[in-house]
């Protein structure tokens, strides 16, 4: 059993369909949050998400909105809007994950135009303008957590663009943090390693992969969702309220 420590607060988890988000909307709902699962393609898998929350007591709903654009930042914050005007008489809410994100498997050599302008869309660029346009909706003294990477910290340039992109978050998150200080909002990130998520699932669940993974942390394990997941929920409960322009390692000790 959890402390309820986010009891009757409001929480967007957006990209939390599946894996790491998935696993933190189910950690902020066990906290007592209520919980808005944001979804880009999966509404299924959005709507399975929030089964499980309702299944043990708690309370969500998903919205549905493509984040390669700022029209999908727009429709995600008008259906929000809606929602929470409908269940609770305000627009405003508590918490704000942004944990949607891509990847690529592009080297540096490899990687396009296209694929570079499509990582930052989704990556920096909906996270920036969805927190610019949540200012007047967060409450003071809320949270707003960014899912950054350990490749901010370990050299790993077989994924460059994507390596920068979560670099741009950490330079986001740092000065994001002292611009909403006044206002008694922290603002973080986590930057998780490797995570044994259906995303990775094609090559960690190798014996090959699972021991290189493994190897890489001091842990000698590898990362589950819940593990990045107990990172947020203490960074968005009440004992989180000194740190703040923090990236919070979440790698198991990967590379030491």
């Amino acid at each position: 059993m959890y402390m309820k420590r986010l009891e009757g607060q409001i929480a967007i988890v957006t990209g939390a369909s599946r894996g790491i988000g998935r696993g933190i909307a189910l950690r902020l709902a066990a906290e007592g949050a209520i919980v808005v699962v944001h979804y880009g393609t999966r509404r299924d898998a959005a709507d399975e998400t929030v089964a499980i929350i309702e299944a043990t007591g708690g309370t969500a709903f998903s919205v549905g909105a493509d984040l390669n654009t700022l029209d999908g930042v727009d429709r995600l914050l008008k259906i929000l809007d809606e929602e929470l005007i409908r269940r609770t008489g305000i627009n405003q809410f508590d918490i704000l994950i942004n944990n949607a994100g891509i990847g690529t498997s592009s080297s540096f050599e490899e990687t396009n135009e296209a694929e570079f302008d499509r990582l930052f869309a989704v990556n920096v660029k909906a996270p920036f303008f969805l927190i610019q346009q949540s200012l007047e909706r967060l409450r003071d003294g809320g949270r707003i957590i960014n899912i950054s990477s350990g490749v901010t910290r370990i050299a790993y340039p077989n994924i460059m663009a994507y390596n920068l992109t979560k670099g741009a978050v950490n330079t986001f998150t740092l000065h994001l943090a002292k611009l909403l200080g006044p206002r008694g909002i922290t603002v973080n990130s986590v930057m998780p390693g490797i995570v044994d998520t259906d995303v990775n699932a094609p090559w960690l669940h190798s014996a090959e992969g699972r021991q290189f993974a493994e190897e890489m942390s001091a842990l000698g394990r590898v990362g589950e969702p819940s593990d990045i997941a107990d990172i947020v929920a203490f960074t968005a409960s009440p004992d989180g309220r000194w740190v703040t322009g923090q990236m919070l390692d979440a790698t198991g000790g990967s590379h030491l």
